[in-house]
């Protein structure tokens, strides 16, 4: 008679919000900009670079392991989650798992720094009652992006929580394999994690705040990886925080496992939280006008140089309609080949009517979150029209497939603007190469995040700029108007010295 097997659920429900952009995240924004997959068809995801496909990579060798699809849901960045979307999502997820109880462990996966309408914290509501309903008993472990804003509420409720390592995020699949291999070794009683949580009344921008190179979170990363070395430390975590959700209790937080020992657990966590305040000033941008930007591109030879709207990060939540850029070369008069991109889907449309080579004036840009600015008038004329489908060559969603819906590519004099209806997360140039653009043969090319860049175009540009404009991911948090953010708050409070981090630890789930 063969042996029962244990049976693991596995959910994901990731998107990072912003409080600051207009248009909450509906069902739409998973179908359009990510996936949204329930029950068996969470199996799509293998062989994807999602972590859920490094879950499913893990458990899939474990001859005594049955795994329980329950949802994948992963979306772009955008406003906190609409009360309907938010209760779709939630009931689905709980409700397949109450209907395949009982199980043995639990994975899930989540942004960390996801809002809903009347729910600040929807992953830690999500642990508290996944924790309810299994008992005290079974393992529940949660991955999360490094950019992830833990709190208290999912700290009592899981058993370990573990972040990316790596930013720009390419180790994805990795974070999920690390926390499927974790969970095994909980259910065979090779290992008894328990947190240890510090957390900073610390809000920064992560433009400097890369992995892949020499800054000081590159090194704030190395230290919490070495302890990892250190007997009994079973992962470590730096949490840079999704700094556009403005709740209460949000901060950058340093968080420990460790095998058993919750006193070991929250000191070294608040170790890891003390050399970060410590590096606090070391986060600040220089940014430049854009004409500035452009005087000093004309000194590099070649291009592209890349003129960076971190202010309108579709990453970040923006809704990625900001038109400042645009507006600033017009200005310049640039005669240089420019590239640059803008969501707005009543141009996209009027593009599309007016058909491929026709001449048309516009009101370009400010429509979906007009706070930030004024749409701009201009002439152009429509070299190209695209579905918008494109597929990410890595990343968070690499390999997936993703649509910017109708989209047009508008050219004025030099500048060669591609329309998009629908806001999609930025990786590399994957955008406008699915519009036919080639960033090599550009001299200045506009791109809206504050990190990926460094990726995705690290082996052509000749240099980068970051803008100062207008938008709700700025470079600069103390340029937002938080008002619900637990005060002070560095660097919304500029003369805040000396700080106890806040800690909490969870239980172990052996003796």
């Amino acid at each position: 008679m063969a042996a029962t097997k244990l049976r693991i659920a596995i959910g994901q429900i990731s998107s990072e919000s912003n409080h600051f952009v207009s248009a909450p995240c509906e069902l739409s924004m998973f179908r359009h900009t990510g996936y949204l997959l329930e029950g068996n068809d969470v199996f799509d995801l293998k062989g994807s670079g999602t972590e859920v496909s490094g879950m499913l990579g893990v458990l899939a060798v474990a001859s005594d392991i049955e795994v329980v699809p329950l949802l994948a849901a992963r979306a772009n960045s955008s406003g906190p989650l609409s009360e309907d979307c938010y209760r779709y999502l939630r009931n689905e997820l709980i409700g397949r798992l109450r209907h395949a109880l009982p199980v043995k462990g639990v994975l899930l996966s989540h942004h960390g720094s996801m809002a809903a309408r009347g729910e600040d914290d929807p992953e830690g509501d999500i642990a508290e009652e996944i924790r309810r309903m299994v008992g005290p008993s079974v393992p529940i472990i949660i991955t999360h992006d490094l950019h992830a804003n833990v709190t208290r509420k999912r700290v009592e409720a899981a058993n370990a929580i573990l972040g990316y390592e790596r930013y720009p995020h390419d180790d994805v699949f990795q974070t999920g394999e690390r926390a499927a291999r974790l969970l095994l070794r909980t259910m065979r009683r090779e290992a008894n994690p328990v947190i240890g949580h510090a957390k900073l009344p610390l809000l920064l921008t992560a433009f400097n705040a890369s992995t892949a190179w020499d800054t000081p979170y590159a090194r704030l990363m190395q230290a919490a990886k070495a302890m990892e070395n250190e007997r009994g430390i079973l992962s470590t975590s730096v949490f840079f925080v999704g700094s556009y959700i403005d709740v209460p209790d949000i901060g950058c937080n340093a968080l420990v496992v460790a095998d058993g020992d919750a006193e070991l657990a929250v000191r070294r966590a608040r170790a890891l939280a003390e050399i970060f305040w410590d590096r606090r000033r070391e986060f600040q941008v220089e940014t430049l006008s854009v004409a500035e930007a452009v005087r000093r591109g004309r000194r590099l030879e070649g291009g592209p140089v890349l003129l960076l709207d971190t202010a309108d990060t579709t990453g970040g939540g923006s809704s990625g309609d900001g038109i400042g850029l645009v507006k600033g070369l017009l200005e310049t008069q640039v005669g240089e080949r420019c590239l640059a991109m803008v969501v707005d889907p009543e141009a996209a449309t009027a593009c599309a009517h007016a058909g491929l080579g026709a001449e048309l004036r516009i009101h370009l840009g400010h429509k979906l979150d007009p706070v930030w600015g004024k749409p701009i008038r201009v002439t152009g004329r429509v070299v190209r029209l695209i579905d918008g489908q494109f597929q990410y060559s890595g990343g968070i969603l690499g390999g997936r497939w993703a649509t910017m819906g109708c989209s047009a590519v508008f050219k004025i004099g030099s500048i060669e603007i591609l329309i998009q209806t629908y806001p999609t997360y930025d990786w590399a140039d994957e955008q406008y190469r699915a519009a036919g653009l080639d960033p090599h043969t550009a001299k200045f090319v506009g791109v809206k995040n504050m990190m990926n860049f460094r990726f995705g175009y690290r082996n052509i540009m000749k240099g980068f700029y970051v803008l100062n404009l207008a938008g709700p991911t700025p470079p600069d948090m103390s340029m937002l108007p938080f008002k619900r953010v637990q005060r002070p708050v560095f660097p919304l409070d500029n003369g805040l010295k000396e700080v106890a981090a806040r800690v909490s630890t969870s239980r172990p789930l052996f003796g």
